[in-house]
């Protein structure tokens, strides 16, 4: 996606449509359309050819960029668990780990960047019926290994809103539901981590249309994204327009429900009810 949106850049810089960029490296203008979203691969001499249509002479920087289509080439970690995911939810695990800024509302239950490794084995036994052990094992420490980017060096700023239902609703036993609430409190008091719970108390809200995730990114040329996941597919939406909506409905879910503080309040509430 970087090295798409930065060919986008230097294409419409020299005042060039896409067809005649899909020319130049015989290839169609839907193509070059694919390549600037980053939904296909990158040969380097189709980028090696596209730099200099669009007058990048200078060596560091092609050298920069072509090092950055043998990058996007490369399998993420996350390809060896591919056997046990959907087919569009390697995209998301591959964009959440390149996030600065990550933004969601959950509703159905506990975020996966903030699940317990019990809670985590009794959402994937609910979601995958039938499934092996070894299968459920592999999905589970695919989630273990997603949560090591959240206290990573680099880890991304994480702003969640839950829903009270999603902490009401049992996934496991007593005992997982407690390790569970016991986890987000401590989580909840990391710098780069803001959960708010939205109380049931509250009535309606702006996150009527169900659970989603606001993916920002550190390059400036690189628009956000929106991930709704649906049951058979997942939505990657980043028209600006689209974006905006989505931003606006957690703004007002950020407002509407308590802070931090008060969150953890509730959070140790349920504990004790637990």
């Amino acid at each position: 996606m970087l090295l798409g949106s930065q060919l986008r850049r230097l294409r419409e810089a020299r005042g060039i449509t896409r067809e005649a960029a899909g020319y130049s490296i015989r290839a169609s203008e839907s193509k070059i359309s694919r390549m600037e979203l980053g939904r296909v691969s990158f040969k380097t001499r189709d980028v090696e050819d596209l730099l200099t249509l669009y007058g990048i002479t200078d060596e560091q920087e092609r050298a920069s960029l072509l090092s950055l289509a043998r990058e996007a080439n490369v399998a993420g970690w996350w390809h060896s668990y591919s056997d046990v995911l959907p087919s569009w939810f390697p995209t998301y695990v591959g964009l959440e780990g390149a996030a600065s800024l990550i933004r969601a509302y959950e509703v159905q239950f506990v975020h996966g960047l903030l699940q317990t490794e019990a809670y985590a084995r009794a959402v994937v036994r609910r979601g995958m019926k039938g499934a092996s052990a070894a299968d459920v094992e592999k999905r589970v420490a695919l989630r273990l290994e997603r949560q090591k980017y959240l206290v990573s060096e680099n880890a991304p700023e994480f702003h969640i809103v839950l829903d009270e239902a999603a902490l009401r609703r049992p996934y496991g036993d007593r005992e997982v539901m407690r390790g569970q609430l016991q986890h987000l409190i401590e989580i909840s008091q990391r710098p780069n981590v803001r959960l708010q719970i939205m109380p049931f108390s509250l009535g309606g809200h702006s996150g009527e249309s169900g659970a989603f995730t606001i993916l920002s990114f550190p390059e400036s040329d690189l628009s956000d994204v929106v991930y709704l996941e649906q049951l058979t597919s997942a939505l990657y939406l980043d028209k600006h327009e689209d974006v905006a909506q989505y931003e606006s409905a957690l703004k007002e879910l950020q407002q509407d429900s308590p802070g931090p503080d008060e969150s953890r309040d509730l959070l140790r509430g349920l504990l004790q009810l637990s």
